[in-house]
This record gives structure tokens, C-alpha cells and sequence, in this order.
């Protein structure tokens, strides 16, 4: 079958079984297509809730379908393809973070959304990458364990140096593995190219950036920039999609290897099941669990996240 005749099966049978696709920025393009939204993890859990539809199809990672049940317990919310998981997300536990608290009395703990609902119950208040910086100089607390991103969290405590951070040995492995060298590489190679990159990169990458910021962020500025080439320090199909949008533009990967496979797990074959009704994985989540969870993204709202 075509992709488009694959695409138009799915448009109509999202209109028959009340369903909103949701799709993460780093979803392939054709499946970016027959999403009703697009964007970065809280933002999709959030426009869920702006909408009638009784089911939810989130292609992207577990803890994002998680989200959006936390925000949405009266909805089915289907993740399209089971297997996709977050290695940031499920790095630490509430075992740790327990030990970690007794070490550390006093300490405000300061969770990234890529976080399980589970660990999210020991966290004082969520942030996602485009907040983090404004809700850590907000909340009260003098003493942060920010968890579970260090890169995150390094680039967060050089701009808030006021307050005292601990940070754990976690973060984002796509991101991470990027160095410094493909940096000068990408610079060398394209010298007229703004640097756009994601702070879940290594602070020796985030220092050569001309703009830090969430995924949104950097598709935004790119947008709205006067300039008409762009290096992209973050997950390759941001580099697609942008190449899409703005033809007239150039826009380079920072590297090849910047590729999440877990984000590209899903299909849009899979999309298709999710509707037939024989594929993804509903999520089904206690109440006791989502009402502990969801207090801490109740914070981040409260501080304007």
C-alpha cells in the first residue's frame, strides 16, 4: 500500500472511532501528517485535554502516553507502539531517589518530564526543558536535586547560580553521545550556519551554541530567524521536518548518529492498528498512582510551566 493510501485509511478511521493522534516532534514526517497535534511531550498532554475526542493514539515514547493519562483519566489513551521506551526515563527509581533524599535533607526535587508517573510521585515539581531555568529560579527552595538529566540539569545551574544543585549520573544516551569534535566538524563544514541545540547535549556541545533550547524552541527560532542556514544539535528528524517547512532554508545534523531509536520504533503501520483496535498498549494507571504523579506537574503549572 502507498503511504498516502495508508494516511488517508487513517484519517477516516480516526474520524470513526473518535479518536486525536498525538505525535511527538521526533515522529517521521508521514506520521507528523495525520497527527491532530504535534509537538513536545507536556504540550501534547496538555492539547489532549483541549479536545472532545474520547481516545488518544500518542506516538511517541511511554512516559509521554503516561503524561497524558495523568491529565486525561477519563480518556483511552493507546501508546502506538509498546516498545517504545525512554532510557532517561526509566535510568532511576524511587528506591534512589529515597537515598539520595535522606543524604541530602532539605533539598527540593526537581523532576524533567522524561520521567516514569512512578518517579514523578517523589518529585516536588516537574519542568520541561523550555521551563526548567524559569521554575528553579521560582520555587523557594535554596537547595535543588534535579533529576534525571545531568546535562539538563548543568545547563540549568549555570544559569541560576544563585541556588545549590545536586545532580545524579542520568541523561538522554542519543544526546550524550555527542561530542565536542562533531561540533567543530558541523562548524568547519558549514561556517555561515547558526548552531541551534537542545540542553540535553554535553555541556562541551551546549557552549558552542549560538541558541539552547527545547525541541519547539529551536524549530521556532529556525523558523523566525533572518539567517538561512542552520546546524541542529538535536534528535535528526527535527532536521527533516524543518527542511519541510522552510525549503528555502538549509539545515544540517550535527551528526548522523543523532537518532533515537526508541522514537523511531513507531510506525505508521502501527498508527493504522491502534485504530483497527489490534495493536499499541492501552495505559492503565491506578488512580492512587496518577493522583501521587500528577501533583508535581499541578507544581509546574502553578509556576507557569
Amino acid at each position: 500500500m502507498k503511504v498516502r493510501q495508508l494516511q488517508d485509511k487513517i484519517l477516516q478511521l480516526k474520524r470513526d472511532t473518535d479518536t486525536c493522534i498525538l505525535a511527538h516532534s521526533y515522529m517521521t514526517e508521514d506520521i507528523c501528517e495525520i497527527a491532530d497535534f504535534t509537538g513536545d511531550s507536556y504540550a501534547l498532554a496538555v492539547k489532549a485535554k483541549d479536545t472532545p475526542n474520547k481516545n488518544v493514539v500518542m506516538c511517541g515514547v511511554r512516559f509521554m502516553a503516561e503524561m497524558v493519562k495523568m491529565l486525561n483519566p477519563q480518556k483511552k489513551v493507546v501508546l502506538s507502539n509498546p516498545s517504545a521506551g525512554c532510557p532517561m526515563a526509566e535510568q532511576m527509581d524511587r528506591a534512589l531517589i529515597a537515598k539520595v533524599r535522606e543524604e541530602c535533607p532539605g533539598y527540593a526535587v526537581v523532576a524533567y518530564v522524561n520521567t516514569t508517573a512512578e518517579l514523578k510521585t517523589v518529585a516536588d515539581v516537574c519542568v520541561t526543558s523550555s521551563s526548567a531555568v524559569r521554575i528553579c529560579r521560582a520555587i523557594p527552595a535554596k537547595n535543588i536535586l534535579f533529576i534525571p538529566d545531568i546535562n539538563l540539569g548543568t545547563y540549568v545551574k549555570e544559569q541560576v547560580p544563585e541556588k545549590n544543585f545536586k545532580l545524579l549520573q542520568g541523561g538522554c544516551p542519543t544526546h550524550a553521545k555527542i561530542g565536542e569534535e562533531e561540533v567543530l566538524a558541523a562548524k568547519a563544514a558549514h561556517p555561515d550556519a547558526l548552531f541551534l541545540v537542545h540542553p540535553e547535549c554535553r555541556p562541551q556541545v551546549v557552549k558552542h551554541a549560538d541558541y539552547v533550547g527545547s525541541t519547539t524552541g529551536i524549530m521556532d527560532f529556525a523558523a523566525n530567524s533572518a539567517a538561512e542556514e542552520f546546524i541542529i544539535g538535536t534528535e535528526n528528524s527535527i532536521v527533516q521536518h524543518l527542511q519541510f517547512a522552510h525549503p528555502r532554508k538549509r539545515f544540517y545534523a550535527l551528526s548522523k548518529d543523532l537518532v533515537c531509536n526508541n522514537m523511531r520504533a513507531t510506525t505508521l503501520s502501527d498508527v493504522y492498528h491502534c485504530l483497527l483496535g489490534d495493536g499499541g498498549e492501552e495505559i492503565v494507571m491506578e488512580e492512587e498512582l496518577r493522583l501521587s504523579a500528577v501533583k508535581c506537574i499541578d507544581e509546574m503549572i502553578k509556576y507557569g510551566g
